[in-house]
Order: C-alpha cells, then structure tokens, then sequence
C-alpha cells in the first residue's frame, strides 16, 4: 500500500514538472505587438492598415474555451510577456530597414515589389520598373530580405528562444500586410492580391 502510495506521489510530481515545461510557449499576442511597433518604425507614415490578421483556423470561441481551460490548469501560460526588441542588433537592423524604406517605398506604391507569405519582399511587376532602375531595384529587394532575415532570427535570439524564428516570421509576415498602405500588393495563397 505505501509503495502505491509512493508511485502515485512520483508520478504526480512528474505531471507536474511536466506542467512546467509548457509555459514555454510562443507569445503570439506580444510578438504581434512587437512586430506592429518595428512595422511602424520602419514604414513610418505609410503603416496604414489596422485589421487584424486571424491568428488560427480555429473558431474564436473554441480559442477562448482552451485559453480559459489553460489559465486555470496552468496559471504561468496567461502571464503577460512581451518580448525583447532593444537589443543593439535589432536596433541597427530597423534602423537600416527604415533607411532603406524610403527607396523601397515608390516601388511599392507602383507596384514594382510586394509583400511575400514568408516575412519578405519580392518584385511583382518587373515593368512597373524602368530598364535603369532594375539592378538598383534587385539590390534593395536583396539587402531587405537579409535584414528581415536577420531580424527574425535577432528577435527569437534577443529572447532566448531561437525555436521561435518560425513564429515569429509568419507574425510578420501577417502584420507587414495589415499594415501595408492601399494598394499595395501582397501574396495569399500562392496569387498576388492588392490591398
């Protein structure tokens, strides 16, 4: 009886401390935070858009049910994060994207480049761009996607989680859409759609 007793105990405290271990999770709404304040440092007045991005194919009450379900089992998950954007690193990286913003920014708004599913840019319309103006044009889509590259992997870094590089891209590439300017474009689905 008391060896039942013991086994219980040990496996109970495993629960436990596997309990633990799921606090350790990605922070979906402080990371969409982050990104809309590096989203608006970069794009400055042309970060326009204010819808929000569904954040899962799951119904909202059914997201509401397992949140509620979670803050009860495990009260740590509910805690506020927020997530760490001050470092140096992250600090040159949007500082060179808002520098670079305002070459990329008439390219935008002709149509030449849009926004991509995956975080980055790419060109849309290579005849929105003079024959002159293509190499420089190349050059800049090159050096932007390297520092959004860099700033996903910068970000999940900075917050010692560098499992979180995924989640943290697809964050960003959601909020660099809803806060893209009328009429630029973006890819859905594999197609090229104008906001």
């Amino acid at each position: 009886m008391k060896s039942a007793s013991i086994s219980l105990g040990v496996a109970a405290a495993l629960v436990l401390g596997a309990c633990v271990t799921i606090n350790v999770y990605f922070p979906a709404a402080a990371a969409q935070k982050a990104a809309d304040r590096i989203i608006e440092d970069v794009w400055g007045k042309d970060a326009k858009g204010t819808r929000q991005a569904p954040t899962s194919a799951a119904p909202r009450w059914l997201q509401r049910n397992l949140l509620a379900v979670l803050d009860v089992l495990i009260p740590a998950a509910s805690a506020q994060v927020n997530l760490d954007i001050s470092s140096a690193s992250i600090k040159a990286i949007r500082d060179s994207m808002a520098r670079r913003h305002r070459q990329l920014s008439a390219f935008y708004n002709n149509g030449a480049i849009g926004l991509t599913s995956r975080g980055l840019i790419a060109l849309h319309d290579a005849k929105a761009v003079s024959l002159k103006d293509r190499a420089r044009l190349n050059k800049l889509i090159a050096a932007e996607n390297r520092d959004r590259n860099a700033l996903y992997r910068a970000i999940a870094q900075a917050n010692g989680h560098p499992e979180w590089e995924p989640d943290i891209r697809g964050t960003f590439a959601r909020r660099w859409v809803n806060k893209a300017a009328k009429g630029w474009w973006y890819q859905s689905d594999g197609a090229w759609r104008q906001r």
